[in-house]
């Protein structure tokens, strides 16, 4: 038995376990003798739409041959349906065909198998317009051009709404960052999504609260008015980017469903309330050659490209907007002093900045020692991991989208000298709150949806000629320009503080579940 088998023992996913090998060597009939073995009942084929949501298509295992059929060909689905405006009415019928090493046991009805999808055309094509196979595609012209492999991780930020049954252990505005219970009114809803999705995905770090807290909400929403709420993190671990973009659609609908099974509700809106911490879709890169991690030199310093995947983004950083910050409340969370971006910058560990560096563990010293000065066993290899973390994009993000114009941008970065030089100049050493000077002279993001539309029109030859089709922009184009937030911090200072109070309110909560 090799090394990678007797590791598949310890792997927390039930399936991995069940079938013995990794989820990229599963074929057609693993899953089809599982299910006939296991006495699976339904199978769900699931896929996401244009808004990002997953969505999901039941059928019955009847016997042996159906199953085959819909496990090789999957099923007909209406396109135009999933996506508005996408596709020509007589066009728009699609193939969803299961994708293998997506599977998952259903973890809430044990004779259920669950199976992402991907869109295919009435050729037998991989669909060239949908989100789905625009990531695949972007992912697969980064590899082809640079043989690099481009992995990516996905700090997933909600806020859990809550009933408030009683008045003990209340919080603190905005100190509720690693709270514990009994402080933490959210902490068994908050356990049960770490261990399930940790069983689906296998790819989960950690889930801990975040900084925002509000004892008692006040809202115009029903769901929301009077509720208690509490902000949390589901951080995923390194992933190639195209899975990232499976189990980040997976994850969110967990989130979704477990919250509604504790009788609370969840959002992922960016900005909840004024004041209070916005919530982030943070991304982590990392270039791989060869299975290893090459954002460093042999020197210790940030290798050339790394420099170049950072002057690749930075390049490109308003337009990518429009895929990441989708809705006027996006632009509330884009202010200075919230820890949230606004300039077109970065910097090593800088929390300000549009693209940091954070901690990697690539420490002179062993960390273990320093606590365990008697430790004497061996020390990991691979500690440390060294990614790039683009800090703009939140919860309201067309997440398939956002990650095939961030690979592209990557994938652009690396073949040009340019960008390096790009990376070079725009870095800072501190906040850019800090260095009034070099402030002065940094492109800004767009300050609302309407100006970053405005920004992918100028910018959209960039994303078409590298495969976001002329049909997805302009539904991008169209939905933040269907914002209407031009100017809009200004007419919301020029307003009387309760006004202003009320106003910002509506606008934040009127997209509690659109994404």
């Amino acid at each position: 038995m090799s090394l990678k088998s007797q590791d598949l023992t310890w792997d927390i996913r039930p399936l991995v376990r069940r079938l013995g090998k990794p989820p990229e060597q599963w074929q057609r009939s693993d899953l089809l003798e599982f299910c006939l073995a296991d006495g699976i009942q339904v199978v769900n084929f699931h896929y996401t739409s244009f808004d990002g949501k997953l969505r999901e298509l039941r059928l019955p295992v009847n016997d042996r041959a159906y199953l085959e059929r819909i496990l090789s060909g999957g099923e007909r689905v209406d396109g135009s349906s999933l996506f508005p405006g996408l596709f020509p009415t007589g066009e728009s019928d699609l193939y969803a065909v299961p994708v293998y090493r997506w599977a998952f046991l259903n973890p809430f009805a044990s004779d259920e198998l669950d199976i992402v999808c991907r869109f295919v055309d009435h050729r037998g094509q991989p669909c060239v317009g949908t989100p789905d196979n625009v990531v695949v595609a972007a992912a697969e012209r980064l590899r082809s051009a640079t043989d690099l492999e481009l992995d990516a991780l996905a700090e997933l930020e909600f806020y859990l709404i809550l009933e408030r049954s009683d008045d003990r252990f209340t919080g603190k505005s905005q100190r509720n960052y690693h709270q514990s219970a009994p402080y933490l009114h959210g902490h068994a809803v908050a356990d049960e999504i770490l261990r399930v999705a940790s069983a689906v995905t296998g790819k989960v770090k950690y889930c801990h609260s975040e900084v925002g807290y509000i004892d008692r909400l006040e809202s115009e929403e029903p769901e929301l008015d009077g509720r208690r709420v509490e902000q949390y993190e589901l951080e995923f671990d390194l992933m190639p980017v195209e899975d990232l973009a499976c189990w980040l659609a997976v994850v969110r609908w967990l989130v979704r469903v477990i919250a509604d099974r504790h009788g609370a509700s969840v959002t992922f809106v960016p900005k909840l309330d004024q004041g209070m911490a916005g919530s982030g879709l943070h991304l982590h890169l990392a270039l791989e050659r060869d299975g290893q991690n090459i954002m460093r030199d042999p020197a210790g310093e940030l290798s050339r490209e790394s420099l170049r995947l950072i002057g690749g983004l930075l390049g490109q950083a308003a337009p990518l907007t429009a895929f990441g910050n989708t809705v006027a409340a996006s632009y509330l969370r884009l202010v200075p002093g919230q820890e949230a971006p606004t300039s077109v910058c970065w910097g090593e560990r800088n929390r300000t900045s549009l693209i940091r560096v954070p901690l990697d563990f690539a420490t002179e010293e062993r960390l273990d020692q320093v606590t365990n000065p008697d430790e004497a066993g061996d020390y990991p290899e691979s500690i440390g991991r060294t990614t790039v973390e683009y800090r703009s994009p939140d919860g309201s993000a067309f997440s398939q989208l956002l990650l095939a114009a961030v690979t592209l941008c990557i994938e652009a970065g690396l073949s040009s000298a340019e960008s390096e030089d790009l990376a070079r100049r725009l870095e800072v050493s501190g906040g850019s709150e800090e260095v009034p000077e070099a402030a002065e002279s940094l492109e800004q993001l767009p300050a609302s949806a309407v100006e970053a539309a405005r920004s992918l029109r100028e910018h959209r030859g960039f994303f078409e000629d590298r495969g976001i089709s002329t049909r997805l922009i302009d539904l991008v184009v169209g939905k933040l320009e269907g914002e209407s937030d031009e100017g809009l911090n200004a007419r919301l200072k020029a307003l009387p503080a309760g006004e202003r109070l009320k106003a910002s309110r509506r606008l934040m909560h009127k997209d509690v579940h659109k994404h």
